[in-house]
């Protein structure tokens, strides 16, 4: 069996999970968790020979790959049975392209909801609504179905659809969304379908709200705020029995017992 160590609710791990369940090959590897609150493990860096990031890949015979994507194409090369990625040679770049739209979708967003300072709020949201209409007209040029970019939810979906759900920080914590009309209204269509297809529900809205309150101030990857001391994003105590955590990120510091952490 592979093992995959990653952080709770990470967007690069969920893209992991979301193939193998559209694959129906859940068993093949095991998830574990890393807990981001404190230093990784020394037996994870004897691992990854001192790298941080993750998630990490560790196969069978204790060869260890990184990085989502290319995990991600292992994964689809191990398991032929069930392509997701496209077969064809000219639809595959065309999936291609716009997974390179991936990145800087991702900072984009995460250097947003990162923000302390709302004279600066409007900049960052026309950088991201800068890649949203990129994407929006790649889909039009190259899509061949309504709703997704070739005939169903395929490999760039997998790659997109978890930064699409972490989004929803910014919908709470900075008030985003799509503005309405024919500018976004092709991409507005494939993220709709996107969050809601059953091979991606492992995590929810209100789990990534809450995780996620430290970033909303400023504080990401476990990094602890001052004055507190314990992070949003610790596993203990579980999310579920938190409260939601204050929207107006500019002007509220929520203390550990009022984000329900301690």
């Amino acid at each position: 069996m592979l093992s995959i160590y990653h952080i709770p609710v990470c967007p690069f791990s969920q893209r992991l999970e979301i193939l193998l369940s559209l694959k129906g090959r859940q068993k093949l590897a095991e998830f574990k968790l890393i807990d981001i609150t404190k230093p990784r493990p020394q037996w994870l860096l004897d691992k990854t020979q001192g790298t941080t990031a993750l998630p990490v890949l560790e196969t069978e015979d204790g060869s260890i790959l990184k990085e989502s994507l290319v995990i991600q194409q292992y994964i689809e090369d191990i398991t032929p049975d069930k392509p997701v990625a496209q077969a064809d040679p000219l639809q595959r770049a065309i999936e291609n392209m716009l997974v390179t739209l991936a990145g800087p979708f991702a900072d984009a967003g995460y250097s947003m909801v990162l923000n302390q300072d709302p004279k600066h709020a409007p900049e960052y949201e026309k950088k991201l609504l800068e890649i949203y209409r990129r994407i929006n007209n790649f889909l039009e040029l190259y899509a061949t179905s309504d709703e997704w970019l070739f005939d169903e939810f395929g490999w760039a979906e997998v790659v997109f659809t978890p930064l699409f759900m972490r989004f929803w920080f910014l919908e709470y914590y900075d008030d985003f969304s799509l503005p309405v009309g024919n500018e976004f209204a092709r991409v507005a269509r494939w993220q709709s379908a996107c969050t809601q297809h059953p091979d991606a529900q492992q995590v929810t809205r209100e789990e990534i709200i809450k995780l996620y309150y430290d970033y909303a101030q400023g504080a990401g990857n476990g990094r602890l705020l001052p004055g507190r001391t314990v992070s949003s994003f610790s596993f203990n105590p579980p999310w579920q029995s938190r409260p939601w955590p204050d929207k107006k990120k500019y002007s509220t510091k929520q203390s550990d017992k009022q984000l329900g952490l301690i």
